[in-house]
């Protein structure tokens, strides 16, 4: 009880989300059906347009670069914010009480989860970045997709903390859903995840520029094909900090959360 952090339930509960993850082989190729589909029938199709159709896209790149970190973005985004649904889960199925009755710092349960749902994400992630490539998709370099590990941790990091604060303040897989379902989409297409913010008004570009999730989208765009809006340390900071803020007041939540 007085650690801190308690690495032996944190590695039992990281390792019971990656044994769920793999069991449920069905959730793991619907979870890549709609990127794939993304990708082949509107990446591939507009990248024939002309070089420089698209304001905001460089000359010498094709729509099929620039849409495909968009498309893991997504990906990330999606998954990680479903973290939250297995919270409400485990306790509608009483698994979460008698967790949390243990004499284990909930801490180091959250942490074990939230690092079990950003595994599962970065492995999804990383079929998404290998679909792409077998597509034609030019990763820019080495350094560049290792560079790229680094704001997809960010961005699952973001997006469980959000998904935990959901989850923790509704209570109930019912509103859960429906509250995320709600907020998804939104949060997708305020972004440049599909079009260059240079292609939006201009009352949408001060939404995209509010939305952490740009950043993200930015800072695996500029990394894994060498094209960002922003600095790459400008997305960085944005991202880290959000991260950090969100993933404190995620664990602040399920510190406080009611197990039954």
């Amino acid at each position: 009880m007085g650690k801190i952090i308690d690495p032996l339930p944190m590695y039992t509960m990281w390792l019971r989300q990656m044994i769920r993850f793999f069991r449920m082989k069905a959730r793991l190729v619907s979870s890549l059906v709609m990127p794939f589909l993304f990708l082949a029938f509107l990446g591939i199709p507009l990248s024939i347009l002309p070089s420089g159709a698209m304001p905001g896209i460089p000359e010498d790149m094709n729509f099929l670069d620039y849409l495909a970190p968009g498309i893991l973005g997504m990906t990330l985004l999606f998954s990680s914010m479903m973290a939250g649904a297995s919270v409400l889960w485990d306790k509608e199925f009483g698994f979460l009480k008698e967790v949390l009755v243990t004499p284990v710092n909930r801490l180091s349960i959250m942490l074990g989860r939230s690092l079990g749902g950003m595994t599962t994400s970065i492995i999804q992630g990383f079929m998404i970045i290998g679909i792409s490539v077998l597509m034609g998709v030019n990763i820019s370099s080495v350094s560049g997709l290792l560079l790229s590990i680094v704001f997809m941790v960010l961005i699952c990091a973001t997006f469980i903390g959000f998904g935990l604060i959901l989850a923790t303040q509704l209570g109930e897989m019912e509103g859960f859903m429906s509250i995320i379902n709600m907020i998804q989409m939104p949060i997708f297409f305020a972004s440049p995840a599909f079009l260059p913010m240079e292609m939006m008004p201009h009352w949408l570009k001060s939404i995209i520029c509010l939305n952490p999730f740009t950043y993200g989208i930015d800072g695996l765009r500029g990394s894994l094909v060498g094209y960002s809006t922003f600095p790459l340390i400008h997305d960085f900071v944005i991202l880290l900090v959000t991260s950090i803020v969100l993933m404190l007041v995620g664990a602040y939540c399920f510190e406080k959360m009611e197990a039954n």
